[in-house]
């Protein structure tokens, strides 16, 4: 009998999770499971509820990208009322969306992800933080910090608050924008870019002295989702779903509404988090990879003209095919935040932003409606069924983090292969499990919808009521 390594939490992550290693007799691994624990819960108890609610309710499913789901909740809604935001409550949108993606990529890469390639996998467990990082390099982890800052303060001072916003409404926006606050977030717009052009110079230096690792580190083949603009332009709010396979063929494009029609969810015994699927081609041959990668790879072009030049330097180390390796999403976040910032200023430079037209009427009720928006982590997709009265029968959500489930597990199973040595067992070897799923920027909370504690007391009873056994979890 072999033995069994379990890491119990995952850290630097959003939510709760844990890997078990199983070793053979010769000490070498044989498989790897990560295990999601949490309770899915959000989509049941949105039943019976008005359906303008969802904007609020969802928000709750997270902290850290709270303006995904409000904003995903936002555009189902749209679809409910049968509207079309204005263009400003769009551009509006838009702009706290690219705040969400400023603040989670500068956030992931510095704070969670780069101590492990600042500092080193087998660094101190105790600094390999982002107290090591402030110790290490004091200057970049305060860019770190305003970067991150910067995108809260275009979601505060845009939408009234960083976390759980009630700006958006069903066919547009609460309020307008001011000019006074659009002249102050531009006005530390170019130095936000600087320091994210930085941390793209920091990557780039790390992947061409890590090729070696990066080779052997979560690189598999898999198909890719994002949403694209014309001419497949990297899109983040709207557009219509690109599906590739391994070598960057096209398997299917196909609009929002109408992704029942080419994605199914699979069920494992080992986990609370469901397994998303091209359904033409079943399961496991139809998964997919979404985010950053994922984007970039379906990308051919971005709209902003310093993140569409990291792009071609990101393609040409494929050589024309799509990069595989899950180390690379640390650079394609880079690249996102770069445009993020880049569109901020698109949008806060248009003179429709500031325009007091930012609602639409509504028309009659739709019995569902669908939104979809690429989170910072991936696509993020909100369903909702209602009454004729506008009450929730039904909803579905399909986030980020469900979409990258099988690469995520499949990840972490390669590296153990690759790096963990039952024989001569280092906490180094560990940390780059982990680091496995933190390619993938994790929420886990949004992904099982998960709120709050989570007590649970599970009884193993015969027929006629006799107790067998107990478990109980405080929470």
């Amino acid at each position: 009998m072999g033995e069994k390594i379990t890491i119990s939490p995952v850290t630097r992550i959003e939510g709760h999770a844990r890997v078990t290693i199983y070793l053979n007799d010769n000490g070498n691994v044989d498989k790897t499971f990560v295990h999601i624990d949490q309770f899915r819960g959000f989509e049941k108890f949105s039943e019976g509820r008005p359906y303008f609610e969802m904007l609020q309710i969802t928000p709750r499913i997270c902290g850290i990208c709270p303006v995904s789901h409000h904003l995903a909740s936002a555009k189902a809604c749209d679809a409910l009322i049968g509207v079309e935001p204005p263009k400003p409550a769009k551009l509006l949108r838009e702009l706290i969306h690219m705040g969400q993606c400023v603040q989670s990529h500068a956030m992931h890469f510095f704070h969670l992800a780069g101590p492990d390639l600042l500092l080193g996998w087998d660094s101190n467990p105790a600094l390999r933080n982002v107290v090591g990082l402030v110790l290490a390099n004091p200057e970049l982890a305060l860019k770190a910090v305003k970067l991150r800052k910067y995108g809260q303060e275009i979601i505060a001072k845009v939408a009234g608050r960083r976390i759980h916003p009630t700006f958006a409404v069903p066919g547009g926006v609460n309020n307008q924008l001011t000019i006074e606050v659009r002249d102050s977030l531009l006005s530390e717009l170019d130095t936000m870019i600087a320091y994210t052009q930085e941390g793209i110079s920091i990557a780039k230096t790390w992947i061409g002295a890590n090729m070696e690792v990066i080779e052997k580190f979560g690189k598999f083949p898999s198909g890719y989702l994002g949403l694209v603009n014309e001419g497949d332009s990297l899109e983040l709010y709207d557009g219509n779903l690109k599906l590739t396979d391994s070598e960057g063929k096209v398997w299917e494009r196909f609009k929002p509404a109408d992704y029942l029609d080419f994605i199914e969810e699979r069920v494992e015994d080992w986990s609370y988090l469901k397994f998303p699927y091209y359904k033409k081609l079943g399961y496991p041959k139809g998964v997919y990879r979404v985010g950053p990668l994922a984007r970039a790879n379906n990308a051919e072009k971005i709209t902003t003209p310093l993140a569409n030049e990291e792009l071609k330097t990101y393609k040409s180390l494929g050589n024309g095919r799509p990069l595989e390796g899950s180390l690379v999403y640390h650079y394609a976040r880079l690249i996102e935040l770069l445009y993020s910032a880049e569109r901020a200023g698109q949008i806060l430079n248009d003179p429709d932003v500031l325009s007091n037209d930012i609602i639409a009427m509504p028309g009659d009720l739709q019995p569902h409606g669908v939104g979809v928006i690429e989170a910072p982590r991936g696509t993020l997709i909100h369903h909702y069924w209602i009454d004729e009265d506008g009450i929730m029968q039904k909803a579905n959500l399909i986030v980020s983090t469900g979409h990258n489930n099988w690469a995520i597990s499949k990840a972490v199973d390669d590296v153990a292969k690759n790096f963990v040595d039952g024989k001569k067992l280092k906490e180094g070897m560990l940390n780059m499990v982990e680091g496995a799923i933190r390619c993938y920027d994790p929420c886990f909370s949004c992904s099982t919808h998960a709120i709050g504690k989570m007590p649970l007391l599970v009884e193993l009873k015969a027929a006629d009521g006799t107790l067998f056994d107990s478990v109980k979890r405080e929470g």
